[in-house]
């Protein structure tokens, strides 16, 4: 069989890069005969097979199947290995893990499988003056911007990637690729179309700049209102590190740690409650909705107008500002 040059291979990663797909790069390091492959073999891999490329006969790939989906799903690379043994066994051996490969062919491979996921993107939902410094931070740690909001001005926000002036949930979805970080940095302004656009889109992770108890009231609305119970579970809020943040760039980069550190995997595992306290500052205009902030004139019409109301009917913390806490 003419096995595919190296080239064609990078090619493939290269257009799947450009399309923002996530796949694997999967390199054969040993073999012990008899096998197809050799040391050097390379292909790059998604999560619906082989796309260019070779590293061994069809015995070996429902193992480099498995470990690809593995890889793409925790972006973590492994070493694998495909050794004659029982089919479907599995073992742990020092850093590798063996599959049990049941051909008459016999012989091992050793792979390397690398993960590639596409470059981290942060959708921000809201605009106000979280919303606006957020996007300004943001590409500067990495992170290309989109801010989605109802009747949004791009020139408001000169640094974001893309504006889309609509928070409608179909719409959303629609424009939007799943698989980014989300800040719904809302501030009592169309919170609910706000969450609802976000959960819409397929993210990565949702991230609710909110107190603790609207975000309860709000969570309760959205599952009652026929949300995914599992997805809204997920929403953090309140959003941010503790930093002692008080203007709206202070707690960007407090919002902004707090996704880092979920695209890194060491988002530590601190409560809602006492992130919400370190971050929640004394109230500044600046960064303060006006009450009341969530009316039923903003909500949709399928939303529980008792729980909304309630959030409306939220007393502020004394001495306490919205701006982490909504």
């Amino acid at each position: 069989m003419t096995q595919p040059a190296t080239h064609d291979v990078l090619a493939a990663a290269q257009r799947l890069h450009q399309q923002d797909q996530p796949y694997a790069l999967v390199s054969v390091l040993r073999v012990q005969a008899p096998a197809s492959a050799k040391p050097g073999d390379k292909a790059v891999v998604t999560a619906d097979g082989i796309v260019q490329g070779w590293i061994g006969g069809g015995c070996a790939q429902p193992a480099v199947l498995r470990s690809v989906r593995a890889a793409l799903a925790d972006g973590r690379a492994r070493v694998i290995r495909i050794a004659p043994a029982a089919e479907g066994q599995l073992r742990e051996l020092d850093d590798v893990l063996e599959f049990g490969m049941a051909c008459h062919s016999g012989g091992t491979l050793e792979l390397f499988v690398d993960p590639m996921l596409p470059r981290a993107r942060l959708v921000i939902v809201g605009d106000s003056p979280l919303a606006v410094a957020l996007a300004g931070l943001a590409p500067r740690v990495g992170l290309p911007a989109t801010v989605l909001a109802q009747g949004a001005d791009a020139e408001r926000f000169p640094d974001a990637e893309r504006v889309l002036a609509s928070d409608d949930a179909a719409q959303a979805a629609q424009a939007l690729a799943p698989g980014s970080f989300v800040v719904v940095a809302t501030q009592g302004r169309r919170d609910v179309q706000g969450l609802r656009a976000a959960l819409g889109i397929g993210a990565r992770q949702i991230f609710f700049v909110a107190s603790e108890r609207k975000a309860q009231v709000l969570k309760a609305a959205l599952v009652e209102a026929g949300q995914d119970p599992a997805a809204v579970a997920a929403i953090v809020a309140p959003a941010g590190q503790a930093i002692g943040a008080q203007t709206p760039e202070e707690i960007a980069l407090s919002v902004l740690t707090a996704v880092v550190a979920a695209r890194r995997g060491a988002l530590p595992a601190a409560t809602p409650t006492a992130v919400h306290a370190a971050v929640a500052v004394p109230q500044t205009p600046a960064i303060v909705a006006t009450a009341p902030t969530d009316a039923p004139t903003d909500a949709p019409t399928d939303a529980p107008t008792a729980a909304l109301a309630a959030v409306a009917a939220l007393p502020a913390a004394p001495g306490k500002s919205s701006c982490c806490g909504g």
